[in-house]
């Protein structure tokens, strides 16, 4: 039987590689797209918050899904108990995200160590995402960051303006909404530049634009921020 994780948790309906804006990450996006089977069974991703680790962590987990091959996304929380990684070894592809969450937790460590090392017994691809390198994380057991290092890692790069905006129309293209060159610009200028910040902007002013039946024109997007100010 599969092991149950925490109640509640699903992948991001808008978590899938065709809604990602490679930019600089065309690397990156082309080595996940390529797990479990073709790929390195070994991934570790790095990266600021807001490069879109756990978005591509679950559009690799839902890509090898529609594939059929047992995959598993689980965002790692020192408030768990780290007996939530039991029987995950059986997985074909196994994703865990946010790796700096348990760093300095030693029995979140010592059981990261030995499912790795189960993982790759068992034939398995695991990929391992973190705000850092697995030296910058803080980890306390040095075993585990030279089992981190025994993969492919890469790191994630920032968006410039120009991307953001590319990654801005993307999502909105996704979900059936036209966003203006010009709307988008004034958005990045009058808003937090940050990616996630952006992103769940632009799902409030999908859901007033559809209220109001208008389109996102730099008027209405200005009369939607002063109004929720």
């Amino acid at each position: 039987m599969h092991p149950q994780l925490p109640l509640g948790l699903r992948l991001g309906d808008h978590a899938r590689f065709r809604n990602f804006f490679a930019g600089p990450n065309a690397e990156v996006l082309a080595a996940l797209r390529a797990l479990p089977g073709d790929g390195a069974r070994m991934v570790y991703c790095s990266g600021a918050p807001g490069t879109g680790k756990s978005h591509l962590l679950q559009a690799t987990c839902a890509a090898a899904r529609e594939q059929g091959h047992a995959a598993w996304y689980l965002p790692l929380d020192p408030l768990l108990a780290p007996a939530v990684l039991e029987g995950l070894d059986q997985q074909e592809l196994l994703c865990l995200d946010d790796l700096q969450r348990v760093a300095g937790h030693a029995a979140w460590e010592e059981a990261l160590f030995h499912l790795y090392n189960r993982v790759r017994e068992q034939g398995g691809a695991l990929l391992v995402a973190g705000d850092g390198r697995p030296e910058e994380l803080g980890l306390a057991l040095p075993d585990l960051v030279s089992r981190l290092h025994w993969g492919v890692l890469y790191r994630l790069r920032e968006l410039d303006d120009a991307e953001r905006l590319a990654a801005l129309q993307l999502r909105a293209a996704s979900r059936g909404l036209d966003l203006p060159g010009d709307t988008g610009d004034y958005l990045l200028r009058r808003c937090p530049r940050d990616l996630p910040a952006l992103f769940e902007l632009l799902d409030r002013l999908d859901l007033a634009s559809l209220a109001a039946q208008r389109r996102l024109t730099i008027p209405f997007v200005r009369e939607v921020l002063l109004r929720n100010r």
